[in-house]
């Protein structure tokens, strides 16, 4: 269920952001007055500013409610289902380490590096 809505995130953040870049700021207006005022009518004078500026609060909307949504998923899942954890899996095996090391029988007088040579400088 969370994969599903964090994929409708994703595909809402990323069409925010694209909604965003293609309108028009508050200045490109003034080209009307000084006679290219036919430069954008293609949903009419004044069409298109609204019809992206509902299009962009309606996806704006979307992805503050799969926002919500993923953060109470986040919070009230089960730690029964929860994955991995990074520091329980650094315990796991901290703790196998720490009992190889008690486990494993006391080698004396055997050295496992070789002998250091010895330098004779005069």
């Amino acid at each position: 269920m969370s994969q599903i809505l964090l994929i409708f995130h994703i595909f809402f953040a990323i069409a925010l952001i694209g909604l965003v870049l293609l309108q028009q700021g508050k200045g490109a207006g003034m080209g009307v007055a000084f006679g290219s005022g036919a430069s954008q009518t293609v949903f009419g004078s004044k069409g298109s500013v609204g019809f992206m500026m509902k299009l962009t609060l309606l996806v704006g909307a979307l992805f503050f409610a799969t926002s919500i949504a993923l953060t109470y998923l986040a919070a009230h899942q089960d730690s029964s289902t929860q994955k991995h954890s990074l520091l329980r899996d650094v315990e796991k095996i901290s703790q196998s380490k720490q009992s190889k090391e008690s486990s494993a029988p006391a080698q004396s007088g055997v050295n496992k590096l070789p002998a250091k040579p010895s330098s004779t400088r005069k």
